[in-house]
């Protein structure tokens, strides 16, 4: 079986995903306290799917 590729999201996708202000993402990367995120060559920035799912395990185990 052919391994998927790992999905990026874009910033919209993912606040709408874990339902947080946009404004609080964004404080959460100024503070480096979000998911890694990838900044493209024309700007953009992503996280992929598998960074999103392993910032939110890191989150479970420290409640």
């Amino acid at each position: 079986m052919a391994k998927l590729r790992d999905e990026m999201l874009t910033i919209p996708e993912v606040i709408a995903e874990i339902g947080v202000p946009r404004a609080t993402f964004y404080r959460w990367r100024q503070l480096r306290k979000g998911p890694k995120s990838i900044k493209l060559p024309n700007g953009a920035v992503r996280i992929r799917r598998s960074e999103l799912e392993r910032w939110i395990g890191t989150l479970e185990e420290a409640a």
